[in-house]
């Protein structure tokens, strides 16, 4: 299984950026993408995840209502629309997948990690 971020990029506060998972060599039918972030300094934080099975989702309360995350099945990639960005969202953002139906933010559920991609914003 490998997974591939992207996306990253330098952003103003209050602009938008979108990353993008790509997912590949999935051998099961069901499974959990996540999204975390880490900033310098900080740990890393569990902020979105979405299930291959109903697309039902969930959000930590830091982006709740902001970010949007998105799954195409059929391409295999999850998508992270991230409106309204704020100082304290930038990090190195990383996708991660976990097998079975459980939603979670929690990192040890996740067995599989893409490399990261860094989202800046500043003005």
């Amino acid at each position: 299984v490998q997974l591939q971020a992207s996306g990253g990029g330098l952003v103003q506060p209050g602009g938008s950026l979108r990353l993008s998972c790509t997912v590949s060599g999935v051998p099961w039918d069901y499974y959990v993408i996540g999204w975390f972030r880490q900033a310098p300094g900080k740990e890393r934080e569990g902020i979105s995840c979405i299930s291959s099975s109903d697309k039902s989702t969930y959000y930590s309360d830091s982006v709740r209502g902001r970010f949007t995350v998105s799954l195409d099945k059929a391409k295999y990639t999850v998508s992270l629309q991230m409106n309204r960005l704020e100082a304290e969202d930038a990090a190195v953002y990383y996708c991660a997948l976990g097998r079975g139906l459980l939603i979670s933010l929690e990192d040890h559920y996740y067995d599989y990690w893409g490399q990261g991609t860094l989202v800046t914003v500043s003005s």
